[in-house]
């Protein structure tokens, strides 16, 4: 049974398949309520836990809190809220993970984040921390029960000088004390599988869970893939661009192409699926009708077969 304290680290033990999904805090009263609709709409899915993200340069780290609370205590879902090193100094660091912790958190998504707008690349503040295995670190030496997920890049992260250079800083979060990795969205599994081998071989023994952000419209797609740098496949960017002017066929494509990706993930055994929803629920109710999962059934099956 899925807990509001229930930690990172229990998730994906004894078999279990951990769903879960990611909001961010929205900026407006009428966002708030969508968003409450959306996860009222998933919640049936019963998933392992509900993520809610940071805003630039810890903008919204008060809502996010917020946010987290209210997903335990309206929506009785295990809340795991993002955490970056961005324009805080470690004390701030520290105030702020006792606040999270006092208002019954109990995970953490530790990541450097983002260089604040105007910068061209990601500078520390006095006092403050540079990478994400620092704030791992930070976490595990104040509050060691607190579950955490670092970040991982199957295609690479956009800074990295390379491929080696991009997975040493992943072993570096890791080896600090991260209990899961959770990958950048892709659409190219090959590219996840690949990545899960390394982590594998190198003897990192966490679970990798594959990122998936349904594609529901063409040029928003584009304009997220630009920054983060993932790949869309030629076969599926053209048959987008075939229907560029048709907003439903893009979305239509975009969830039957995710259905085909999530189940091949499943297939070769991996231990969750961490959706990427855009604070929407219709492509997301659909996938997961699709692959099986209403009423946490996946979860029941593998608790069965453990």
């Amino acid at each position: 049974m899925i807990s509001s304290a229930t930690r990172i680290r229990d998730v994906y033990s004894s078999g279990r398949f951990g769903l879960s999904i990611e909001i961010f805090p929205p900026k407006s009263a009428e966002g708030d309520e969508s968003l409450r609709q959306t996860l009222r709409e998933l919640a049936p899915f019963r998933p392992a836990f509900v993520s809610c993200t940071y805003g630039a340069g810890g903008s919204t780290s008060k809502r996010t809190v917020e946010w987290c609370r209210e997903i335990q205590e309206q929506h009785q879902l295990t809340s795991t809220a993002h955490f970056t090193c961005v324009g805080s100094s470690r004390a701030e660091l520290i105030e702020w993970l006792r606040f999270a912790w006092s208002e019954g958190l109990r995970n953490i998504m530790a990541l450097r984040g983002d260089a604040p707008a105007g910068q061209t690349e990601f500078q520390a503040v006095a006092g403050g921390l540079k990478y994400a295995s620092q704030l791992v670190t930070l976490i595990r030496e104040h509050f060691p029960e607190m579950g955490i997920g670092v970040a991982g890049y199957p295609e690479k992260h956009p800074e990295a000088l390379n491929l080696h250079v991009d997975f040493e800083n992943l072993v570096r979060k890791v080896k600090s004390g991260a209990d899961a990795i959770f990958t950048q969205l892709f659409f190219d599994n090959a590219s996840f599988f690949r990545f899960r081998d390394r982590v594998n071989h190198s003897g990192l023994n966490v679970p990798v869970i594959p990122g998936i952000m349904p594609i529901t419209e063409f040029a928003r797609i584009q304009r997220i893939t630009a920054m983060c740098g993932a790949v869309i496949p030629a076969s599926l960017a053209s048959k987008l661009e075939a229907v560029k002017d048709d907003k439903p066929a893009q979305y239509q494509i975009g969830v039957e192409f995710a259905i085909t990706q999530c189940r091949e993930l499943i297939q070769q055994g991996v231990s969750g699926i961490h959706f990427y929803i855009l604070n929407k629920s219709q492509a997301g109710r659909e996938i997961l009708n699709a692959l099986g999962f209403m009423s946490n059934e996946r979860t029941a099956r593998a608790e069965q077969n453990a």
